[in-house]
């Protein structure tokens, strides 16, 4: 067996011997995780508002409204397995980081769009980033804090959320309004830089114990190309081509064969993208079919109602922004309330079920939109949805982290935000396609009510199928425009009711597991200190890279604890019977 070097541990790294940390700690290593998260929410909804005027400006039609918010889904999806499998095998560190610089990167290039093609292309990086932003904030989330702790921190988590979805939209719109849809772009660069520097000197994790690593590059692809091509033709289907056609048949066979053959490289490889033995767990099994719905309403309603805001209430960018409030008011005070109370009583399946049913509910209520539905009321019914939303979105997470193996941390995590982001995909691809459909024919039977010269000036304006500018339009036609929309979300909307039926279901068959009260950086330690021989000798401790690992292992084999710091050799000097707490040249 060779030598190899151990890595020194940080004077200022803010671990102890059991992995658990204070609470000053824990709030320093998340500033830049939680920055970053904010960074990640700001660049996707800071334009949110602004899409009806960029694909407008852009010559754009719904398809391409449409396709904007789709590739940038779709990269995500594909991309957050991968993630989650690098970050059990790399430093999920300097992962975070590289996926917070190329979301950045992928923001920047996307202001400088000419058209939409140039603007979807950059948001498909921009989704490669946001797919290791998803996966790594939430896996590193587990390795500093329990799940019994982690709803004390989640009024942090839904601050975060709600300044970046409230205040990302309310943003674009000043900025829209003040300075032009690009600057909506280059905003959030100053924000990722800080955020960078500050994961570099607050997130403090252990070394990772080197290994062999096999990394499934045929999995990752065949991966990709199914979902990517099953995403492709929803997207497509009864707008470019008929659903049942033979253009569509080849798409969905080519995609079925891709991922058949993505779940036999799977069951094979020895470290797989995606373990299927995962689905062993009820658990991970019922939460990933909760998060497919789950997706659904949460991308889907941030994109349709600011199309209704706009193009329903003629609503500028700034005012639509503010109109979405309540939404993320209800997911704040929810997910705060509601994850305090789950750390107190270690309790949360009463709180996920009465969550789903306030999502039915909350969609229900949305599928009554018209165009002149009081805003009070529309300020309830997001409200409602919000709330469900809050107390639903994070949990599903945070049961399957408790219920998996630590060593599956990575994988499992971003599992269930793989599934999340592909119900969101299809969902915003699918509805956006009915949406088209709904507003196409009612814009049609509302021409056909208006006086002849309405008419021929509507067949002229609308003719082309670009989303208008709604407030230049005449007063007659606008009101044909914005009911057209008002009726066409509401439907929207109402197709999302099922899905969120699937959600209640799922969630009621979970097992009520108590939750765990150990960081996963602890689980790590115990179960490394479990698999240690009877009679390790002292130069087998050499062999072990990870400080905290060498010195635990070391004292459950054989009953020793560390005196002194490491020899150059690597070799440490140890004395029976002494307690570790009590000896600080160990700097633990």
């Amino acid at each position: 067996m060779s030598r190899r070097s151990r890595t020194t541990t940080p004077p200022n790294r803010p671990i102890t011997a059991d992995g658990s940390m204070t609470k000053r700690q824990v709030l320093e290593a998340l500033s830049g995780l939680l920055l970053g998260m904010f960074v990640s929410i700001l660049a996707g909804t800071v334009v949110s508002t602004s899409l009806p005027i960029i694909i407008s400006d852009l010559k754009g039609d719904q398809s391409a409204y449409t396709w904007v918010i789709t590739a940038t889904l779709l990269a995500t999806t594909v991309s957050t397995p991968i993630w989650g499998k690098f970050a059990d095998l790399f430093n999920r560190k300097l992962l975070i980081q590289l996926a917070l610089a190329t979301f950045v990167i992928g923001s920047a290039l996307a202001g400088f769009s000419q058209d939409t093609g140039t603007l979807i292309g950059f948001r498909v990086l921009q989704g490669l980033g946001a797919g290791g932003l998803a996966a790594l904030s939430q896996i590193i989330m587990a390795d500093i804090i329990s799940p019994r702790d982690r709803g004390k921190y989640a009024g942090l988590f839904g601050g975060v959320m709600a300044l970046g979805t409230v205040g990302g939209p309310l943003l674009g719109g000043v900025v829209t309004d003040a300075f032009g849809w690009r600057w909506n772009f280059f905003i959030a660069l100053p924000v990722a830089i800080v955020a960078i520097v500050l994961l570099q000197r607050t997130l403090h994790l252990p070394p990772r114990v080197k290994r062999v690593v096999k990394i499934d590059y045929l999995g990752a692809v065949l991966i990709a190309g199914g979902v990517s091509l099953l995403m492709i033709w929803v997207t497509l289907a009864g707008n470019n081509f008929e659903w049942a056609s033979v253009t569509s048949f080849v798409m969905v066979a080519a995609a079925a064969l891709l991922l058949i053959a993505a779940v036999i490289v799977e069951f094979k490889v020895p470290e797989p993208i995606i373990p299927l033995t995962l689905f062993k767990n009820r658990t991970f099994t019922l939460a990933t079919v909760a998060s497919i719905s789950v997706g659904v309403s949460m991308f889907g309603t941030s994109v349709f109602l600011s199309q209704y805001m706009q193009l329903a209430r003629g609503a500028t960018p700034t005012q639509s922004g503010l109109l979405t409030i309540p939404m993320m008011g209800g997911l704040l005070i929810s997910s705060t309330l509601f994850g305090t109370l789950i750390s107190r009583t270690g309790k949360w399946k009463a709180v996920m079920v009465s969550g789903s049913v306030l999502v039915v509910a909350g969609l229900l209520l949305l599928g009554s939109l018209q165009y002149d539905t009081n805003l009070i009321l529309v300020g309830i019914f997001m409200f409602v949805l919000g709330a469900g939303l809050g107390m639903v979105m994070q949990n599903l997470v945070l049961v399957v982290q408790n219920s998996i193996d630590v060593t599956n941390l990575g994988v499992a995590t971003s599992a269930v935000t793989f599934f999340r982001s592909l119900g969101g995909t299809i969902g915003v691809s699918v509805l956006g396609s009915v949406l088209g459909t709904v507003v196409a024919q009612n814009i049609k039977d509302g021409i056909g009510t208006l006086a002849p010269a309405d008419q021929a000036i509507a067949v002229k304006t609308l003719g082309s199928g670009v989303i208008p500018h709604v407030n230049t339009l005449p007063d007659a036609i606008r009101v044909v425009v914005e009911s057209a929309y008002g009726t066409g979300v509401g439907t929207v909307f109402l197709l999302g009711v099922p899905l969120a039926v699937i959600t209640l279901v799922m969630v009621a068959l979970m097992p009520n597991a108590s939750l765990g009260t150990q960081t996963a950086i602890a689980l790590t330690k115990a179960q490394a200190t479990k698999k240690a021989p009877e009679n390790l000798e002292d130069n087998d401790l050499r062999e072990l890279e990870a400080e905290d690992m060498l010195i635990e292992v070391g004292a459950a084999a054989a009953g020793l604890t560390p005196v002194g710091l490491a020899h150059p050799t690597g070799s440490i000097r140890v004395q029976p019977g002494t307690d570790p707490s009590e000896n600080p040249s160990t700097g633990r």
